[in-house]
C-alpha cells in the first residue's frame, strides 16, 4: 500500500455504484458531476466520515464521549487516510456570545495584546494610572532637585464619612506623631475630634525629607510603611514649590479640576487612580472577556444588547383608535378585553383625550403617559364588574410597564413568546454595545479601547493593525511583536477569502452559509496544519468572480501547506484549477454514482 494516494474500494454509500478510486494525497482535488450524482456521498460521506471515525476511535473513552461518533461508511476499504476536517455550509453558531472575531481567535489574541501592552486611563482624570515597584518610587524621588524637602504620607482615608478615634489611636501607637486631617496638619495627640456626618482625608506623616545622595534605603523603607497602611498607595508632596513640570497646572491647567494639587506626586502599587480611587486589580487576558464575569458588563451580561419592548411594535398602525385596537398587545383578544378598554377609558378622563381619536393626533405627552405610565402619579381608576361600578386611586404603570411586569412573572413558554413579539434588541445603555465594562473599556493601546477595532471590518481593522507598531514604545514593541504578527495574519486570511468587508463583532447567528464557510477556512490556514484531509462543500457560492479567484489562491495555500484538500464544486475557475478531477454522473439518484 502506498501513502501517497488514498485508495477507496467499493464505495456504496447512497447512491454510488461500488466505486473503486485512487485519489493522490497533497493536492487539490475537485469532485464534481449534476446536483444528486452523488459527490457529497463520496466526499463528505465515505471518505470525510471514514477518516474522522477512524480518528475519534484512536482516542481514550474518555475523549470519544464529548465527539459524535459517526457511522462506518458503506465502503469495503479505504487506504492512506489522515485525520478529516471537513468545511461545510453550515452557520458556524447560533450563540449570541460567538463573533467573527472569537470564532478566528483573533479576539484571543487582541485580549493577550490589551492585557500585556494597554495602559489603564482614570475614568475620572482622563489620565494613565500606572502600578510602580518600591524601587521605582525611590528612584522617581530620587530625580527630584537636591534639596527638595517633601513629605511622605500615606492617604489612609480619603472622602469617607467617620470619627476615626479607634484609628487615629492605633497609628500613635505604631510610633506616627503627625496627621495631615482635611488639609491640616496636626500632632496625632492632638487631632480635632471629626463629625462622621461629613466626609474626611486624613494622611498620616510617615516621613519628612530632603532629598540628597544617601536617603534611599531609609525612603525605601518609608515608602513600604506608607504602602502597608494605605493598601498600596502613597503621596509625597513637596513642602514648598511645584512638581517639576507642573507649573502650568498650579496657574488651574489640566489636573486642577481634577483634585490633584500641584505639588504632590501619587504613587500606587496598584493600578489606582488617586482621585477617583477607581482601581484595576490586575490586568489579565480575562478582563477583556465579555463571556468572562470579571470582563463582562454587568448591565447586559457582555450580550451588548438588550431585549426590550419597542412602541414603534406595540402600536404598529398609528391611523387607528385605541377603540379601534392601537395598542395591540392590550387587543390581541376579540373583543378586547373589557379591563385594558377601562383603564384607558379612565386614563382618557384624567388626561383630556377620546378613545376614537387615532394615536397620530394625540399629544406626545398622552402617548408617554400610555405607554410609560404615570411616573408614580396616582389617577383615578374606574371600573364595571356588570354587578357594580367602582374607582380605584393608583398610579398607572403604562402599558410598557405592563408587558415589562408579566414577562417577568409569567412561568408560560407560550406566553413569553407572545409577549416577544413586541420586542427588539437595543443597545445596551450602560456600555453601549461595547460589551465590556468600564474596567476593561479604561484599558487603552495607543488611547484606544479594545472595543474600538472590534467594532471596525475587516479592512479596517487590518489597516489599523499594521499600522499600530509605530504608535508604541520600544519596549511594548517588543512585547506586543508575536502577538500582532499572528492578529495581523488572521486578518490577512480573513481578507483573502473575500470578507473584508464583515466587522468583528457581527455575531456568528447572521453570517451567511457561505460566509461562516469561508471563516472556519480562514481560521484552518491559521492553524497552520499539514497532513490534514480537508472536505469542503462549494465554498464559492455567493461569491464574486474576484473574490473566487482569491479563494482559489487559499485553497491553494492550503494543499502548499501539504494537506489533501477535496472540494465539491461546479465552478469552472475551481475545476481548472484543480491538481484533479473526479467526475460523478452521468445523471441523478438511481442514473449516478
Amino acid at each position: 500500500m502506498s501513502l501517497t494516494k488514498i485508495s477507496v474500494r467499493g464505495a456504496r454509500e447512497h447512491n454510488l455504484k461500488g466505486i473503486d478510486i485512487d485519489l493522490p494525497r497533497d493536492a487539490l482535488i475537485v469532485v464534481t458531476g449534476l446536483s444528486g450524482s452523488g459527490k457529497s456521498s463520496l466526499a463528505f460521506d465515505t471518505i470525510y466520515a471514514e477518516g474522522q471515525r477512524r480518528y475519534v476511535e484512536s482516542l481514550s473513552a474518555y475523549a470519544r464521549q464529548f465527539l459524535e461518533m459517526m457511522q462506518k461508511p458503506d465502503v469495503e476499504h479505504i487506504d492512506g487516510l489522515s485525520p478529516a476536517i471537513s468545511i461545510e455550509q453550515k452557520t458556524t453558531s447560533r450563540n449570541p456570545r460567538s463573533t467573527v472575531a472569537t470564532v478566528t481567535e483573533i479576539y484571543d489574541y487582541m485580549r493577550l495584546l490589551w492585557a500585556r501592552v494597554g495602559t489603564p486611563y482614570s475614568p475620572a482624570t482622563g489620565l494613565p494610572i500606572s502600578a510602580q515597584t518600591v524601587s521605582q518610587m525611590v528612584d522617581r524621588v530620587m530625580a527630584l532637585p537636591e534639596g527638595t524637602r517633601l513629605f511622605l504620607l500615606a492617604p489612609v482615608v480619603r472622602g469617607r464619612k467617620g470619627e476615626y478615634r479607634k484609628e487615629l489611636a492605633e497609628w500613635q501607637r505604631g510610633g506616627f506623631t503627625r496627621v495631615r486631617i482635611d488639609g491640616e496638619v496636626y500632632p496625632i495627640e492632638e487631632a480635632p475630634a471629626l463629625d462622621k456626618k461629613f466626609k474626611h482625608d486624613i494622611e498620616v506623616v510617615v516621613d519628612r525629607i530632603a532629598v540628597k545622595e544617601g536617603i534611599e534605603t531609609r525612603l525605601a523603607e518609608s515608602f513600604e510603611q506608607a504602602l502597608k497602611l494605605a493598601e498600596g498607595l502613597a503621596y509625597v508632596d513637596l513642602a514648598d514649590g511645584v512638581v517639576p513640570g507642573r507649573e502650568d497646572e498650579a496657574q488651574g491647567g489640566a489636573m486642577k479640576g481634577a483634585g490633584l494639587p500641584p505639588n504632590r506626586i501619587v504613587f500606587s502599587e496598584k493600578f489606582a487612580c488617586p482621585v477617583s480611587g477607581f482601581t484595576i486589580e490586575e490586568i489579565e487576558p480575562r478582563l477583556f472577556s465579555f463571556n468572562a464575569p470579571q470582563g463582562a458588563c454587568p448591565a447586559c451580561d457582555g450580550i451588548g444588547e438588550k431585549q426590550l419592548f419597542d412602541p414603534q411594535l406595540v402600536v404598529p398602525n398609528e391611523a387607528l383608535t385605541l377603540k379601534q385596537g392601537a395598542v395591540v398587545p392590550w387587543a390581541k383578544s376579540n373583543p378586547p378585553s373589557p379591563y385594558y378598554m377601562q383603564v384607558l377609558a379612565s386614563l382618557a378622563k384624567a388626561y383630556g383625550f377620546t378613545l376614537t381619536t387615532p394615536w397620530k393626533d394625540l399629544e406626545p405627552d398622552q402617548k408617554l403617559i400610555i405607554l410609560h405610565g404615570t411616573g408614580g402619579m396616582p389617577v383615578p381608576l374606574t371600573f364595571k364588574d356588570g354587578r357594580r361600578e367602582y374607582t380605584v386611586n393608583k398610579a398607572f404603570e403604562g402599558v410598557i410597564g405592563n408587558l415589562n411586569r408579566r414577562l417577568l412573572q409569567t412561568e408560560s413558554a407560550w406566553m413569553r413568546e407572545e409577549l416577544s413579539k413586541y420586542q427588539t434588541a437595543q443597545p445596551c445603555e450602560t456600555c453601549g454595545g461595547k460589551r465590556l465594562n468600564e474596567k476593561a473599556l479604561s484599558v487603552r493601546i495607543a488611547q484606544t479601547d479594545i472595543a474600538t477595532p472590534v467594532a471596525m471590518s475587516v479592512a479596517d481593522a487590518k489597516a489599523w493593525f499594521l499600522a499600530l507598531d509605530a504608535q508604541l514604545t520600544p519596549q511594548q514593541s517588543q512585547i506586543a511583536k508575536a502577538i500582532l504578527k499572528e492578529i495581523n495574519e488572521r486578518l490577512g486570511f480573513l481578507d483573502n477569502v473575500g470578507l473584508d468587508y464583515l466587522n468583528l463583532d457581527r455575531t456568528s447567528g447572521t453570517l451567511s452559509g457561505g460566509e461562516s464557510q469561508r471563516i472556519r477556512l480562514a481560521s484552518q490556514i491559521g492553524s497552520g496544519l499539514s497532513g490534514v484531509l480537508y472536505v469542503l462543500d462549494e465554498p464559492s457560492i455567493g461569491l464574486h468572480q474576484r473574490d473566487n479567484d482569491r479563494l482559489l489562491e487559499t485553497l491553494k495555500r492550503l494543499r502548499d501547506l501539504g494537506n489533501t484538500v477535496i472540494v465539491v464544486e461546479h465552478d469552472e475557475d475551481a475545476i481548472r484549477t484543480a491538481d484533479y478531477i473526479v467526475d460523478l454522473g452521468p445523471g441523478a439518484g438511481v442514473h449516478g454514482g
